[in-house]
């Protein structure tokens, strides 16, 4: 009677040597053969096969060569231990035919355990799958509903009706911006205390006058020049204390998170603003001076000789850079981000050169961290320097 096709749990593969020349279907009679009622009729393999407990005996010749080695697997829906015992069993078979024959268990498969793995493996698949499809639309989704949300929060404020946050009234601190798409953008990522002055074509609107006269007032403006033009108009009329500007080249309605919670971190006070401005519009020193103050700051201070060509490197980046005692870079970053770095990084810095101007706020922090060197493209007003700490402008270097 043929076996019943089963969903088998295990996979007895065993190996089997004979020492003669045979075929499977001598191989399956000697298996048969000479386990029959071995362990009594409940574990009879012919038996267990018409129930369905075994299933068909696969038989795979590798090679004849006088003697045949043949691969045997036996599929099983018997439990572990009775798998197992049926294993055993089959190593008792001693002949095949007239010739002697060893039979030895390779290994017992869980099938299963192969069908789990191959379903996890798969759900790694369909959840790659899924991360690339359609996570990308849930993030816009998450960030159009944040949007909603925020518009939703705009109120208008004010006889002019400027767009603003709803905890205006309530914040002591005011965050000033050009637009609605910029107060969108803030109230979006939490900052609920700001109100925009809506376009300058007509002034400064009065409200934002008389906000800025009860209330702590920080400007944030983008980082073009139409963001400076709108800082000039507003400085002239209305009280603002700190000045926060976005990145070069971008505008406040555009920035993410860290950007925003960056700008607004490294905020100038008005006055250091002020003195970076004047410090712009100074003219240059005279080429002797220079010159002269070079060759002094070169021999009293032991300046390193690269130090010319790298001020030429930096002309124009708007960048800083930070070194050790041994005039080993450690660090080239924005000079915008140079307060936060001072700031929130541990250790001591030997020299700070700095395509930008070194302003009080700059020095307190370097002094904080043991600078001895701040070599700036400008010097705003400095009113108080530690009297271990030289300050040299990028003239005075390169002469």
């Amino acid at each position: 009677m043929g076996a019943l096709t089963i969903v088998s749990k295990y996979l007895i593969v065993a190996q089997i040597e004979v020492n003669g020349v045979v075929d499977k279907s001598d191989i399956i009679g000697a298996l048969f053969s000479q386990t029959e009622g071995l362990l009594g009729k409940d574990m009879d393999l012919r038996e267990l096969q018409i129930m369905g407990r075994i299933g068909r005996i696969e038989i795979d010749i590798l090679e004849k060569n006088g003697r045949t080695r043949a691969r045997i697997n036996i599929p099983s829906n018997l439990d572990r231990y009775e798998t197992a015992l049926v294993a055993a069993l089959i190593e008792s078979v001693e002949r095949v035919g007239p010739y002697p024959a060893n039979v030895k268990i390779v290994e017992i498969r869980d099938l299963r355990e192969e069908k789990r793995n191959r379903i996890v493996e798969r759900a790694k698949e369909l959840i790659k799958m899924l991360e690339e499809e359609v996570l990308p639309d849930t993030k816009e989704i998450l960030e159009r509903l944040k949007e909603d949300v925020a518009k939703a929060e705009i109120i208008e404020y004010g006889p002019e009706r400027l767009p603003a946050g709803p905890d205006v009234d309530k914040s002591d601190n005011i965050i000033i911006v050009e637009g609605r798409a910029d107060v969108v953008n803030l109230v979006k990522h939490g900052y609920r205390n700001v109100i925009a002055i809506e376009g300058i074509s007509q002034g400064i609107p009065q409200t934002i006058i008389e906000l800025s006269k009860r209330k702590t007032v920080t400007a944030f403006v983008d980082g073009d020049k139409g963001g400076e033009l709108v800082l000039r108009d507003l400085l002239k009329v209305a009280h603002v204390d700190y000045v926060a500007k976005a990145p070069p080249g971008k505008e406040v309605e555009q920035l993410t998170a860290k950007e925003i919670a960056r700008a607004l971190r490294n905020k100038l006070s008005v006055e250091e603003y002020l003195a970076q401005q004047k410090a712009q519009e100074q003219p240059q020193q005279q080429p002797q001076q220079a010159e002269q103050k070079s060759e002094e700051a070169k021999q009293t201070l032991g300046l390193p000789d690269f130090l010319k060509a790298k001020i030429d490197e930096m002309l124009g980046t708007l960048e800083a850079e930070v070194y050790d005692d041994k005039w080993t870079s450690i660090k080239r970053l924005a000079v915008r981000e140079l307060p936060d770095f001072l700031t929130s990084t541990e250790g001591n810095i030997h020299a700070i050169l700095m395509d930008g101007i070194a302003t009080q706020r700059i020095v307190d922090l370097a002094a904080k961290r043991g600078v001895r060197y701040i070599i700036a493209a400008r010097i705003g007003p400095i009113t108080k320097a530690p009297e271990d700490m030289s300050i040299i402008s990028f003239d005075e270097v390169k002469g």
